[in-house]
């Protein structure tokens, strides 16, 4: 599928100097990066949501952790 996207010129030109490095197109470079962007989301979403099941606050949960070291 097809879309179209716009960058900025620099990022434009960042991504084409990238492309003749490597010998590798534009859009195979665009496609790695969402690959990549995607996955992350992914699993951040995941962990996210490993310490949110808990129902406490960032702080809450560390000095819970911290009070069993003692």
């Amino acid at each position: 599928m097809h879309i179209v996207v716009d960058l900025p010129d620099i990022q434009l030109r960042e991504l084409t100097q990238l492309g003749n490095s490597c010998n590798r197109s534009r859009a195979s470079l665009v496609r790695e990066a969402v690959a990549i962007f995607l996955a992350a989301r992914k699993h951040g979403d995941r962990a996210f949501g490993l310490w949110g099941a808990n129902g406490a606050d960032g702080v809450a949960n560390a000095r819970t952790i911290r009070a069993e070291w003692e």
